[in-house]
């Protein structure tokens, strides 16, 4: 006499598990594929999330690639927006030109950024840009504006090349170009744990390590000398914009640095993790991801 009923609630928990296999799936969903600069370099790009979810734009920095972002593409809590991220020009799985204008000029930066998105297709994405990142973000702002965006979050970002915002190592950054292989690995590694007022476990460092090894060497010699269009790009930003550093950074001065972007936007925020250094995005993960997810909620447009 109950089988009717049994027989019912058997099928919605059949339904309920299709659906949810369906929205896993979805949310499981990767791709990878190379996207054309208009300098011809090839940019390797990689989706992942929920691709009818709000965009995130991942932009990541010096020696980097987009393994960085491993902690949030990897999270559980982001799996409802759409993650991309790609390997910088001279970097990952990117083109590595030789041509030191290929590095020294911003706007070629800002291109790629404006190609990945174009390639995309993504509707008002909200750009995270960490470190260098913030360079090239702050590049796309001062060449194409932010019509096309919903907001953008600088993560210990470069604001400016200037000694009050930049913390003084003469000697990692003239090492970096050493043409003695030791020299030169020897000082990724010392760049690398700067990176950190926490440092990661050995597997995560190594991981990264390899990955900054990487990078094109002609990169690092040019990049010294890339013009930041900041004072434009900022100065200009109408879309919500989030400061977002590590009191410990020992390679940007967060406070000068957030105190430019705000003289440039005023209506930048700005959050300061008193426990993180240069990194926060891993030293701090899970307190950043939900940092993260309430920005885009409050700001994206999908």
């Amino acid at each position: 006499m109950h089988t009717p009923a049994l027989f019912k609630n058997l099928c919605a928990l059949m339904l309920c598990s299709a659906l949810s296999a369906t929205v896993t799936a979805a949310h499981a969903e990767r791709k990878s594929y190379n996207v054309t600069a208009p300098d011809g370099v090839t940019l390797a790009v990689q989706e992942s999330g929920n691709p009818s979810g709000a965009a995130i734009v991942f932009i990541h920095g010096l020696l980097g690639s987009h393994l960085n972002w491993d902690a949030q593409v990897n999270a559980p809590e982001l799996q409802r927006y759409r993650l991309i991220t790609y390997d910088l020009r001279g970097h990952g799985l990117s083109g590595k030109p030789t041509n030191a204008h290929a590095y020294a000029e911003g706007s070629r930066w800002a291109d790629d950024l404006a190609s990945v998105m174009q390639a995309a297709n993504v509707t008002r994405p909200i750009l995270v840009g960490w470190s260098l990142g913030g360079a090239v973000m702050s590049n796309y702002l001062a060449k194409y504006g932010d019509g096309r965006i919903g907001g953008a979050v600088y993560v210990d970002g470069v604001i400016e090349l200037k000694p009050e915002q930049i913390v003084a190592h003469p000697q990692v950054y003239q090492d970096l170009n050493a043409t003695d292989l030791k020299t030169h690995l020897d000082t990724v590694r010392q760049f690398l744990s700067l990176c950190f007022h926490t440092q990661p476990d050995r597997g995560t460092f190594e991981r990264l390590f390899a990955n900054a090894a990487m990078a094109s060497w002609d990169m690092q010699r040019a990049v010294q000398s890339m013009n930041v269009e900041a004072a434009k790009g900022l100065s200009g930003a109408t879309v919500p914009v989030l400061l977002l550093y590590g009191e410990q950074d020992a390679l940007v001065q967060a406070r000068p640095a957030i105190a430019r972007a705000r003289q440039l936007d005023p209506q930048a925020t700005s959050i300061v993790y008193a426990n993180s250094g240069h990194a926060p995005f891993l030293e701090e993960a899970a307190r950043f991801n939900r940092d993260l997810a309430g920005f885009v909620d409050t700001t994206a447009h999908p």
